[in-house]
């Protein structure tokens, strides 16, 4: 089956504009924070992935249903409601650290593979740190190269 047209993808949108252009000066200084996590862990530059997430990397999936696309491997979104960070949901071997390090992670939600933070400063930003560099693993070991 072809990859089907993706409305989520690469694009040569500069990262710096999107951030500079959020509404919220809260928001725009969580994001830069957001990002240099992400570029810690990920040791790659960001690129937009459709009109609102940052994204490091990419990975070609496939469906058992045969769909298939590219997506970013790690990624954020600086959205109104709250800070959106997409993390890999299944931690395998790795659960109980995972499930500790989200209850000492600090004010926070999570969806399938989303994890909605509404303040920043209400989370402990080494716990955070280490949940993206898991997942950022966890994808890596998923995808390789």
């Amino acid at each position: 089956m072809a990859k089907a047209e993706l409305k989520t993808k690469a694009s040569e949108v500069s990262v710096a504009d999107f951030i500079a252009a959020q509404g919220d000066e809260r928001r725009r200084e969580e994001a830069e924070v957001v990002d240099a996590l992400h570029r810690r862990v990920t040791g790659l530059e960001p690129k937009m992935w459709g009109p609102s997430i940052i994204g490091y990397g990419s990975y070609d999936y496939k469906y058992d249903s045969g769909r298939e696309g590219t997506m970013c491997r790690a990624g954020f979104s600086p959205r109104k409601a709250a800070m959106t960070l997409y993390l890999m949901g299944n931690y395998c071997d790795r659960q109980a650290e995972v499930d500790d390090l989200f209850a000492r992670l600090g004010k926070h939600s999570v969806g399938k593979s989303c994890l909605y933070i509404k303040k920043l400063a209400e989370v402990d930003l080494g716990v955070l740190e280490r949940l993206v560099a898991i997942s950022w693993q966890v994808m890596n070991e998923k995808y390789p190269g």
